[in-house]
């Protein structure tokens, strides 16, 4: 299976389980992602929920492009783009906060999944960045809409989104994407994080939250998440975009 689902105690946890492939997104995945949400989204016995990676070399390398580079044209990227945005939206918005573990690199996607948790839980190792703009295409599922709304430095994000550079976890730290950084082992930088969040009841976490979700829905994210898939699906038929991924498959 391409995931995993664990929930023990109050944690849910998603794993990301294709280390083969630098556990890019495929359509298990997110048919694995879809389940997770709706295990999650109502229960509330759950006080956080992780996002991560299995392995230690990548917590998401994005699109699995021997996949999705099938899809050619606009009408048939985004529906793609559109479920995995909904998803996002969605794992953005559970009431509870959400954690991205991210304990390998996260290019691309894999930086769209992380902007969208609440935290994000960075090994001392790890390399990451919105990288969509070498590949003729801009972010797809929502990402530069939730940078946007989170950051809320423009020219800082901007600049991010468009120079399409990867940077390590020190510049991540100081850019303010990455929350945090641990050495080792990356259930032990785990522990370490939530041992400060359990200090504070999950009432609290949940009302703070409930803060963060009413200025989202009054500034209709989930509307211009999608709208942002749109939009990236009419550069992916784009022949620059076909022409980028097949030198990026090659090697060359």
């Amino acid at each position: 299976m391409a995931y995993r689902i664990q929930i023990e105690n109050d944690v849910a946890k998603f794993t990301i389980d294709r280390p083969e492939v630098r556990n890019a997104i495929n359509g298990e995945v997110m048919e694995g992602l879809e389940r997770f949400l709706e295990q999650v989204e109502n229960n509330p016995s759950i006080a956080y929920t992780v996002i991560t990676g299995a392995g230690d070399r990548a917590f998401c390398s994005g699109g699995d492009l021997s996949e999705f580079h099938r899809l050619r044209t606009a009408d048939e990227a985004v529906p793609m783009l559109s479920k995995m945005a909904g998803l996002l939206y969605r794992l953005a918005t559970l009431p509870m906060p959400v954690i991205a573990l991210v304990n390998g690199a996260a290019v691309g996607g894999g930086c769209e999944i992380a902007i969208a948790c609440d935290y994000r839980i960075v090994s001392s190792t790890v390399k990451a960045g919105f990288v969509q703009g070498t590949l003729a295409i801009t972010t797809g599922w929502g990402g530069a809409t939730l940078l946007f709304e989170k950051d809320g430095k423009h020219d800082r994000v901007f600049r991010m989104l468009s120079e399409a550079e990867v940077l390590n976890a020190e510049q991540l730290l100081e850019v303010g994407w990455a929350t945090e950084i641990f050495e080792g082992d990356a259930n032990e930088g785990l522990e370490q994080f939530l041992a400060k969040m359990v200090k504070i009841h999950p009432s609290v976490h949940r009302a703070y939250k409930t803060i963060a979700l009413r200025k989202w829905t009054a500034d209709f994210m989930r509307d211009r998440m999608l709208e942002e898939a749109r939009q990236c699906s009419l550069l992916w038929e784009s022949k620059a975009h076909h022409d980028a991924v097949d030198l990026f498959l090659s090697g060359k």
